[in-house]
């Protein structure tokens, strides 16, 4: 059987993306609960955190971002993840999803002035 549409994929604008990539994760805590997630964030942030990595600098400002977006205090920012409250880890999740909404958007290829 052959698609018989002009499109099979509709784009979405970041608010909207944002808004699926929220009710999924929403979904994913009602069916599976939030170990796995509670357990790859955490990963995330301690990767983030690594002092030994090239790039630590760099990271801790990207993790700082988050953590801006997400309106934590900057008093909280090096809190563990087990250390948050639930409307933190809420606001957090909720960050990285609206990043990865964005970036979603970036041009394919960039160039670096030289």
């Amino acid at each position: 059987m052959a698609i018989t549409e002009i499109e099979c994929v509709v784009p979405l604008n970041p608010g909207a993306r944002l808004d699926g990539l929220n009710q999924i994760a929403q979904l994913r805590s009602r069916l599976w609960g939030d170990r796995e997630d509670k357990n790859a964030v955490e990963r995330f942030i301690v990767d983030m955190r690594d002092t030994t990595d090239s790039h630590y600098s760099d990271n801790k400002r990207a993790l700082a971002a988050i953590f801006y977006l997400a309106e934590i205090p900057a008093s909280r920012h090096d809190a563990e993840f087990n250390e948050l409250t639930t409307a933190e880890k809420k606001a957090l999740i909720k960050a990285m999803n609206h990043f990865k909404a964005v970036v979603s958007l970036f041009p394919k290829k960039l160039y670096m002035p030289i």
